[in-house]
């Protein structure tokens, strides 16, 4: 007699990532995914898994790749909303003489509560299952993650100078720890603490920081090395790079996510190596800004854990994961001089894999294994742009974009459907985006 279940869903691959701790990136063809009670039950040969298991729900997919939903490790979700404003700038002229200005005259709950629900529809239609943010009102990221139904970590915003979040650090905090407490419950929100860099937040709430950090077992989510300037500014203030800075105050350990680091030298990649520390590596912001190249096959190589982010659509345009594992590949290949370096498969593994790892959430998604969450993200690889195919993972990497993303699940929920949004309404989300164009344009 077999077993029911609310779906099955039989691609012709699965690329499961993981299995049992190691690295599983080889295609498994002719395979289906049993799913009940928001999680994966199964994963068997097609032919054997519909004898032991039955559903009303079955949904085939000749000529498609199933793999763990994208996890975009640093994102600001509601500068969505500023996307396009004032490009093609360094960072610091572009942060302190347009995003700040902007932020102070239009930051607020409603501001925040759009951006992020604009952000998340982008995710979601281009694969990704899973964010990790840091930017103001993470009360709103909260609210709109909780009730579209998609995975977040929300970062617990610090700064040392006021804002329409707060009257400083210790409010920040505050607030912050509170808003953990209200959604304690929540199978797919996590909260990471996040100071903003080194150069915006002082020495005592790093120190408090850290030990709440290690109190707590709290992610620290923070841009770090961003730039050449940000650390020559850390030499002259500090007497010492950011990260050495970090170090002495506690918090160079597996809870810290660095973000960034373009500029790193060889003791530090040992340093964060023998640490556990997390990099978030987001080339195309990194690229954009004229930030540097984070020396990712290094970090690879030192076996250190790599995640993807894409930054905010502000700095990028984008929130699309594709054009992402794509740009870091290639970029570490022309920067190393080896076409070896950041191969395909380590880059999907550090889209998906590497970033629930930086987040503590490596037991929740990242990987197609039972007894996980069904996050789950369907490419249709049966296109004329994807043919011949040889190797799944290469197109993916290589050729794939998240126009061919046909179905997208979180905690099992189907999100997209033939490449539409299930729950959300296109038109009116286009038309509140327009809105704030046009309100921010004309200002």
């Amino acid at each position: 007699m077999s077993n029911s279940v609310e779906q099955i869903i039989s691609p012709e691959w699965i690329i499961p990532v993981s299995h049992n701790g190691k690295r599983q990136l080889e295609p498994l063809q002719d395979y289906s995914v049993a799913i009940d009670k928001h999680k994966i039950v199964a994963i068997k040969p097609t032919k054997i898994l519909l004898q032991e298991y039955q559903s009303e729900s079955h949904l085939s997919l000749p000529g498609q790749a199933l793999i763990p939903g994208f996890v975009n490790c640093h994102t600001h979700a509601a500068m969505s909303l500023f996307k396009g404003l004032s490009d093609d700038l360094p960072l610091m002229m572009w942060l302190e003489n347009h995003i700040w200005p902007a932020e102070k005259k239009w930051v607020d709950d409603k501001f925040c509560e759009d951006g992020v629900t604009l952000a998340i529809a982008e995710m979601l239609l281009s694969g990704t299952t899973c964010f990790n943010d840091m930017y103001f009102q993470p009360n709103m990221t909260a609210k709109v993650a909780q009730t579209v139904g998609m995975r977040a970590m929300v970062g617990m915003l610090v700064f040392d100078f006021p804002s329409v979040w707060g009257s400083g650090w210790e409010a920040y905090l505050k607030k912050g720890l509170s808003l953990r407490d209200d959604y304690k419950h929540s199978d797919l929100l996590s909260f990471a603490f996040a100071p903003h860099a080194p150069y915006t937040v002082s020495d005592e709430p790093l120190s408090k920081i850290a030990t709440l950090s290690n109190e707590l077992s709290i992610p620290v989510h923070m841009h770090i090395h961003e730039t050449a300037h940000e650390v020559k500014e850390s030499l002259s203030e500090y007497g010492k790079r950011p990260l050495k800075r970090l170090q002495e105050l506690g918090l160079v350990n597996p809870n810290l996510i660095a973000v960034h680091m373009t500029q790193l030298q060889r003791n530090e990649i040992e340093m964060i190596a023998s640490h556990g520390v997390s990099v978030v590596h987001c080339p195309q912001s990194n690229m954009k800004l004229a930030s540097g190249i984070s020396p990712i096959q290094d970090l690879l190589t030192a076996e250190v854990n790599v995640a993807l982010g894409t930054d905010g659509n502000a700095s990028n345009n984008d929130l699309n994961m594709f054009s992402e594992m794509k740009t870091a590949s290639l970029l570490s290949k022309v920067y190393t001089g080896s076409a070896q370096a950041c191969s395909a498969k380590e880059t999907l593994y550090a889209a998906t894999m590497g970033g629930a790892r930086a987040l503590g959430l490596e037991e929740t998604c990242g990987s197609i294994e039972v007894g996980k969450a069904a996050d789950l993200t369907a490419i249709n690889l049966d296109t004329l742009q994807a043919q011949p195919m040889y190797d799944p993972v290469s197109q993916i990497v290589y050729t794939a974009g998240r126009e061919q993303v046909s179905h997208v699940w979180v905690n099992g929920k189907l999100q997209v459907a033939e490449g539409k949004l299930t729950t959300m309404e296109h038109q009116k989300l286009l038309h509140m985006a327009k809105s704030w164009r046009n309100k921010i344009q004309t200002s």
